[in-house]
């Protein structure tokens, strides 16, 4: 018994120093940047992204962050229990340096670019995340956060939750005769719609949800004018919810080019939360099967859509 206990021992101690001495030797990994960056020491992280933070929280890597973006909306304890370094954007070198972070994580699109380049003159790793609005891409992006932070075994039981729970939309997506035209408002000011193209994270959810988008002319966030809104004849309008901000519905119905599409006529009007919606994290596969519904409330009747990653516990 005495030899096992000091062999125990030995390999306890053995098993840390080679931990040590792979976490000393670094990870390196390739970015959003095409940069090869290396990373030695992941226990003060910065998380620039809302999907990022989320993906921290689901691995169990909130005891890591020492500050996060104002888009970490979820889970709501981010933004309550760390420090706020701005919006993605916006973000001030001198917020995140101030945090002494050993590491910055933070999504494409993230900035704006000189603050990047400060931040990389001050030495500390940045990873910027690849943001590809596609089912691999989401998947791509958990395991690349899983990697840095040491804890690919998690982020390989995270990703499998996600891909069981976009296998079900699927499943749920194939039921679909006839895809209703959705258009998403990012906003509407002065009476003119800013709407989302192609290559956009909204044109990417509302063909998860097994619609289509009514804007096929363009890609990325446009201003357009009422008689392009008039010929995408859009049944649905789609918009996030975003405060004292917030699209209203009797704007869009009474507005001169939906007021002539089946949008005003049928009062087809949706709105959900942004980060939900639109941040490709975990949760992306619900927001879909959520917006799916919402299209087509028959599709409801077919049973429950069981989340395998409200199931799944890939935070140890």
């Amino acid at each position: 018994m005495a030899f096992c206990r000091t062999l125990a021992r030995l390999l306890l101690s053995g098993g840390i120093a080679f931990a040590s001495a792979a976490h000393a030797a670094g990870i390196t990994v390739h970015d959003a940047r095409n940069r090869e960056v290396t990373v030695a020491d992941f226990a003060r992280t910065v998380s620039i992204g809302g999907a990022i933070t989320e993906i921290l929280y689901a691995l169990g890597l909130e005891s890591r962050l020492v500050g996060v973006d104002t888009t970490s909306l979820y889970p709501s304890a981010a933004l309550h229990d760390k420090p706020n370094v701005g919006y993605m954007r916006q973000i001030s070198a001198e917020g995140v340096l101030g945090l002494n972070p050993t590491l910055i994580l933070a999504i494409q699109g993230s900035g704006p670019r000189e603050t990047l380049d400060i931040l990389e003159t001050a030495k500390v790793p940045l990873v910027l995340v690849p943001e590809t609005f596609s089912e691999d891409g989401l998947i791509e992006k958990i395991r690349l956060v899983g990697h840095v932070m040491g804890v690919d075994a998690r982020a390989e039981c995270l990703s499998a939750a996600v891909a069981a729970d976009l296998a079900q939309l699927r499943a749920l997506r194939a039921k679909v005769t006839k895809p209703v035209r959705v258009m998403f408002v990012m906003s509407l000011q002065n009476g003119r719609a800013m709407v989302a193209g192609h290559k956009t994270a909204a044109d990417e959810i509302i063909q998860l949800a097994g619609a289509a988008n009514a804007v096929d002319d363009y890609d990325g966030y446009k201003i357009i004018s009422d008689e392009a809104i008039v010929a995408a004849r859009p049944d649905v309008v789609l918009s996030i919810e975003r405060g004292k901000d917030s699209l209203q519905a009797d704007a869009v119905y009474t507005h001169p080019g939906f007021a002539l599409t089946p949008v005003a006529a049928n009062k087809s009007f949706i709105t959900m939360d942004g980060l939900y919606l639109l941040g490709f994290g975990p949760r992306t596969a619900a927001a879909a099967r959520d917006l799916s519904v919402k299209l087509y409330p028959a599709l409801a009747e077919g049973g429950a859509f069981t989340s395998a990653l409200s199931t799944a516990n890939c935070r140890q």
